[in-house]
């Protein structure tokens, strides 16, 4: 009976990011930037616990990989998409056609998430770091930049536009990027971890200092994915 019950449990807490990104989509669709990043980080906690309870009670199933990988397009994927879409409507265009085009240039992204998460698990070298970055990688970067208002800036719209694209093609490249699973404490085997960690903590302590508004060191989220993924290349791989 006990191990009925255990079985069930990493599925159930994906289940609960898919329930998170959900909720995060209905927040986007809103414009609530900062609920949506709220949802996203529930999900993302869910996601780290369902790996983790499913590595414990060595509870693998290939439904709960492929289910995982469901629950992640709508968390990583999808609400990203959407409130980079709600965003691209806000902006004033120079035509109509323009206008009523562009801001759908955001759903590449969860295209593009759905490419990602196939490719990753058919992938036998994303074991232990990842090839292209990962979906909810980009989507905390997302989630992080819409902390800011970037309504003011008038050609800010192109620039999230081309910046889309680039995070698109960015999650199905095969440029190696560190996973944060630490197996052990050892800074010989995770020195690249840990100076991720301290980079992204001093990150948010400055964004906390230099950012006006509430909770202003949400308002570094984005800058710490950068710092991620600037690390991960000038790494090379070598981590």
């Amino acid at each position: 009976m006990a191990n009925c019950i255990t079985k069930h449990i990493p599925n159930t807490l994906t289940c609960c990011n898919l329930l998170s990104g959900c909720m995060a989509v209905i927040t986007a669709f809103s414009g609530n930037a900062w609920h949506t990043l709220l949802w996203v980080v529930c999900g993302a906690v869910f996601d780290f616990l369902d790996g983790f309870s499913a590595r414990l009670l060595k509870a693998y199933s290939p439904l709960g990989k492929e289910l995982d990988s469901l629950a992640d397009l709508i968390t990583f994927g999808l609400s990203p998409a959407v409130l980079c879409w709600r965003v691209l409507q806000a902006y004033v265009y120079p035509c109509s056609c323009v206008e009523r085009f562009f801001p759908y240039i955001a759903f590449v992204m969860a295209a593009f998430a759905a490419l990602r998460l196939a490719k990753f698990n058919i992938d036998d070298r994303q074991t232990t770091s990842f090839r292209g970055l990962a979906v909810p990688a980009n989507a905390l970067f997302w989630c992080g930049l819409f902390q800011l208002d970037l309504s003011a800036v008038a050609a800010a719209s192109y620039f999230i536009g081309v910046l889309a694209i680039a995070f698109a093609f960015l999650m199905i490249s095969d440029i190696p990027m560190f996973s944060l699973k630490f197996k052990n404490l050892d800074w010989s085997q995770n020195k690249v971890r840990f100076i991720f960690l301290l980079g992204a903590v001093i990150i948010m302590i400055l964004a906390g200092f230099l950012c006006e508004g509430n909770a202003p060191a949400r308002k570094g989220l984005w800058l710490v994915m950068l710092w991620y993924i600037s690390l991960s290349l000038l790494t090379k791989g070598q981590f």
